[in-house]
């Protein structure tokens, strides 16, 4: 019997994948990357075309040990890691480690997890894309040079510690701009009337006044709104004109990964870390009572909303059986991509639209139902006719005021029926009611007019799901990076969310002032959007991976040298002066940054090196979580065992528990959350929220990050002198730089 050996990712998708092929067929997983760039250097030769040196993974000599053995073994190789440029490069790294007379290597893809995806991609194998592999090399070495050139600069102007990313810095850019808009913006006061009217027929109805003399009402306080109402309380109110038509309201095309993380934050409220992590499991395989674990979604890192022919065929049966042949449209529905989208994968979709959300649900946990549900419904309606509805717009005049109302009745519910726009979290869905009979030159009776006070607001800081919007916009990053980017500033404490919005902190506005000020190019957003194409255009082989490079590190290293030549004057600029006086010396104390945040030193330094914290007690921050006994929100308080949860309506409701950082515990089985807690001699550690059932604790924070060799979670922070800030993987034992982890596909 012939013998073949595929080569996945992850454990997960090699149980499953396993049970498809069968006999005859070994399935291994080479746990993510096995080799890349040195940690402690910088891994890339500048001089000699930007060539990499590449090494061996610590501790994935046994992985590689365990395949090579596999591999002898085997009549043919099927490298099969994700079907994107990251997956690629792992095929080329493994496919180089396997020590294997190259034709037996064959590289498969697919885009689902089940038996027939599995058995059609092994007939059809292909060799490694070299272009694929050069975008992400040349993606990954841009990276590292940022990376490990702009951090260094960020340690001697600030503190040792920081980290700057080629992309995560445009994102923390994005949010501290908004946050100077906002600051900025000067409220201004506006009036709005509304009319009460009645005709012959049918209830009242409300319009609102839009122009004056044939010009855009503008009110612009009490006393002209008052003199306006004055003025038309006495006049006629005559039907202007009516215009009804009927309206098409066409559905949504199947998610993208984007759409998906902005859809689930807006109707599950979750975020997009969470969004991935549970996406991930239902493309990797769940077990629904079947002989073996099938794959629920296709793959979940898409920007096409492309539908394979057979996916159409099978929707559109199952629409014409269900609803009826009203609901069909003539015609399959296509969607056309955005620009720059890279179409390497259809729609994110279910694998069957005849497994039921409602069938599955006590086979998935709650976040994975919900999440599960929401795709099916939207890939259902994207093929389903479109909704219709009568639309009536009236204007109705008064002595050169026109007034205006509009009415919506649904004729005909089309998609509708299955699937529903969500609103943003916190806003109505506005649903506009009928109009009465109208006819123009009918003469109204006024009810009242009344006239509101409104005041301008700004700007709205980003909620992950807008700014993942911005970022696909923008062209900043690409699928598998929207995620990673938002977990990595926040990780690195530059930015912190309110009442589900995101707000840079202190550090990360200073640490943005300071890369915009001295790289406003580098991590511009056009700039940014014009290297993600750059690199799109290496994956299609239109350009050289080495020119790509050769463009960006020339200008960027003349920048770093301007910079680097600046840092004592910037280090400087950054002290703020205080009337604070040095109780050592008599000298004035300023702030300075440090890696515990900003505190008082002395302005003599080094002469003098008295230091103190900054006076005042920290302000109360709100966060997301919810009071369970009372339904206020829960804000951050200090006590004698460290930080927890109180409720903010504090004395009328006592209710704390401890916080949460985010990270659920990575304990087997265990479904508790990771919390803050203090030893009894006040020393931090972070343990498990299950305790006692679960002993889990950890001296250094996890952070919610998957390491970039095996994929497990959590990482944990470290730090010393001589690296500054790292992870080191609870798994693997692997240690990595926070640029490490950064790099997309």
């Amino acid at each position: 019997m012939a013998n073949y050996l595929v080569i996945v990712e992850s454990p997960a998708k090699a149980r499953t994948i396993k049970k498809f092929l069968g006999q005859g067929y070994e399935v291994k997983a080479c746990m993510g990357h096995i080799k890349d760039l040195p940690q402690k250097d910088l891994g890339v030769d500048v001089d000699d075309e930007f060539r990499p040196h590449y090494t061996v993974i610590k501790g994935k000599g046994k992985v590689i040990k365990e395949l090579r053995t596999s591999a002898r073994k085997a009549d043919a190789i099927y490298l099969a890691p994700d079907p994107d440029r990251e997956g690629e490069a792992i095929a080329w790294h493994v496919a180089q480690e396997l020590a294997v007379d190259v034709k037996k290597i064959h590289r498969i893809l697919f885009n689902e997890i089940t038996k027939k995806a599995i058995c059609t991609a092994v007939q059809e194998p292909r060799s490694i894309n070299m272009d694929l592999v050069n975008a992400q090399q040349a993606r990954r070495i841009m990276d590292r040079l940022v990376g490990y050139k702009v951090s260094p600069f960020l340690w001697r102007t600030m503190y040792r510690g920081l980290s700057a990313g080629r992309v995560q810095s445009v994102a923390l850019r994005l949010i501290s701009e908004r946050e100077e808009l906002i600051e900025k913006f000067v409220t201004q006061e506006y009036w709005s009337i509304a009319a009460n009217l009645q005709g012959k027929e049918g209830e009242a109805f409300v319009a609102l006044l839009a122009t004056i003399d044939g010009k855009k009402a503008v009110v612009s306080d009490q006393k002209q709104a008052g003199h306006i109402v004055e003025m038309l309380k006495s006049k006629p109110f005559t039907v202007a004109g009516v215009d009804r038509k009927q309206q098409r309201r066409n559905p949504l095309p199947p998610f993208i990964t984007s759409s998906l993380q902005q859809d689930a934050a807006r109707a599950l409220r979750f975020n997009v870390h969470r969004t991935m992590r549970v996406a991930q499991q239902l493309y990797e395989g769940m077990d629904i009572g079947q002989k073996s674990p099938m794959g629920l979604i296709t793959y979940m890192r898409t920007d096409a909303p492309r539908v394979a022919q057979e996916a159409l065929g099978e929707v559109r049966r199952f629409i014409e059986t269900r609803f009826g042949e009203k609901y069909l449209p003539s015609q399959p529905r296509s969607y056309k991509s955005k620009r720059g989208a890279q179409e390497a994968h259809e729609a994110i979709r279910p694998t069957s639209v005849s497994r039921l959300p409602k069938d599955l649900k006590s086979y998935l946990d709650k976040d994975q139902y919900r999440l599960y549900e929401l795709i099916w419904k939207r890939f259902v309606a994207s093929q389903m006719t479109s909704a219709l509805f009568d639309v009536t717009k009236v204007q109705v005049k008064t002595d050169g005021h026109v007034f205006r109302a509009s009415g919506s009745v649904p004729l005909f519910d089309g998609y509708l029926l299955v699937y529903r726009e969500s609103q943003p979290v916190g806003e109505e869905a506005k649903e506009e009611g009928s109009l009465p009979p109208l006819e123009e030159g009918q003469l109204l009776q006024l009810l009242s007019l009344t006239p509101r006070q409104h005041f301008t607001k700004p700007p709205p800081r980003y909620t992950e799901a807008t700014l993942v919007r911005a970022l696909e916009t923008e062209g900043i990053g690409r699928p598998s990076t929207y995620a990673q980017i938002i977990t990595t500033i926040k990780t690195r404490n530059y930015i912190r969310t309110e009442q589900r919005r995101l707000k840079p902190t202190s550090l990360g506005r200073t640490v943005n002032k300071l890369l915009v000020e001295n790289f406003p190019d580098i991590f511009g957003v056009k700039f940014t959007a014009k290297m993600e194409e750059e690199l799109d255009r290496v994956g299609t082989g239109e350009y050289r991976w080495v020119e790509v490079l050769d463009d960006f590190y020339g200008p960027f290293s003349k920048v770093l040298e301007e910079a680097n030549k600046r840092k004592a004057d910037l280090k400087s600029a950054l002290q703020q002066p205080t009337d604070e006086v040095c109780e050592k010396c008599g000298g004035k104390m300023v702030v300075k940054w440090g890696r515990n945040g900003q505190f008082l030193a002395c302005s003599s330094f080094p002469n003098c090196r008295n230091t103190k914290p900054l006076p005042g007690e920290e302000a109360q921050e709100v966060t997301d979580e919810i009071c369970e006994k009372c339904s206020s929100p829960m804000v951050i308080k200090t006590g004698r065992f460290g930080r927890f949860l109180a409720c903010s309506k504090y004395p009328i409701c006592r209710n704390t528990r401890p916080l949460s950082i985010g990270v659920s515990c990575p304990r087997e089985g265990c479904p508790g959350n990771l919390v803050e807690r203090k030893t009894k001699s006040g020393r931090l550690f972070f343990g498990c929220s299950e305790y006692p059932k679960c002993n889990f604790a950890s001296w250094d924070k996890p952070v919610d990050l998957p390491c970039p060799f095996c994929g497990a979670k959590p990482l944990v922070e470290k730090q010393s002198k001589a690296r500054g800030n790292f992870y080191r993987c609870l798994a693997c034992k692997q240690e990595v730089s926070p640029e490490e982890v950064e790099g997309g596909s």
